[in-house]
């Protein structure tokens, strides 16, 4: 009795171990996140103004979120918010959208106003790496000048010693995830600005990396199902032990 329960428990490390071993070091589910808008900002003669993010999704849930509108007075203003945040646990790969109808940001005044008809921005992470990507439906900068429907990473508009607008912004994370804001306003602070400080963000989405796939024929999956068969087993066989008359021969 005492034989088989240290080989039970010889059975169970040795399992446990086999797993361990087969599994890299970053083994959990790849995360994503997206929310519609978002604002932080402390404003001259105002103070601190903080709203959002509006409806915020990720891939521990809710995976979908929507709002029908969300208001700032004087600082922004959006119709129709969609989000998504999904994980393909079969492919491990990490999809965010987000998504914002009708916005207007009109914290940089009436002639720097920033209005869009669709401000939407994607991103994907695959074992290949991350990617995202930004659209923007019928954008009007005002003064600002003009920036492409589909912008390059990280296109920037400044206005001097006030703000920065940076269109299609993507930030590559510490933790190997991609984060992309469709619209993200700066605004500088300090002596020369006549604003203030802080952030206004439109349409954000966060992805990656992505998840280990785990195919149960082979590899990665293989060790994880005999490891279960084994951590299965050694129960059933102490049982059969115990169960076992002592003293009872077995037939020459």
């Amino acid at each position: 009795m005492r034989t088989a329960r240290r080989g039970g428990l010889t059975g169970v490390v040795a399992a446990t171990l086999l797993v361990a071993a087969a599994l890299p070091a970053a083994a959990a589910p790849g995360d994503g996140s997206a929310y519609g808008a978002s604002v932080s900002i402390t404003l001259l003669g105002l103070g601190p103004i903080t709203a959002g993010p509006f409806a915020a999704a990720s891939t521990d849930g809710p995976t979908e979120n929507s709002l029908a509108t969300a208001n700032v007075p004087n600082v922004l203003s959006v119709g129709l918010i969609n989000t998504s945040a999904r994980l393909d646990e079969t492919t491990g790969q990490v999809d965010s959208r987000a998504s914002a109808a009708d916005v207007v940001i009109g914290v940089l005044g009436p002639v720097n106003t920033i209005r869009a008809t669709l401000v939407e921005a994607t991103c994907t992470a695959t074992q290949s790496g991350n990617s995202g990507a930004t659209r923007l439906v019928d954008l009007e900068l005002g003064t600002l000048g003009s920036v492409s429907a589909t912008p390059a990473p990280n296109t920037r508009i400044d206005v001097p010693g006030v703000a920065s607008i940076t269109f299609n912004e993507q930030i590559a994370n510490d933790d190997g995830s991609l984060t992309v804001n469709a619209i993200h306003v700066r605004l500088l602070g300090g002596t020369s600005s006549a604003l203030g400080s802080g952030d206004v963000i439109v349409s954000s989405a966060t992805c990656g990396p992505a998840a280990l796939p785990i195919p149960m024929a082979s590899g990665v999956g293989l060790w994880l199902g005999l490891g279960a068969l084994a951590l299965a087993a050694v129960p059933t066989a102490l049982a059969v032990v115990r169960r076992r008359p002592s003293g009872t021969a077995v037939a020459a």
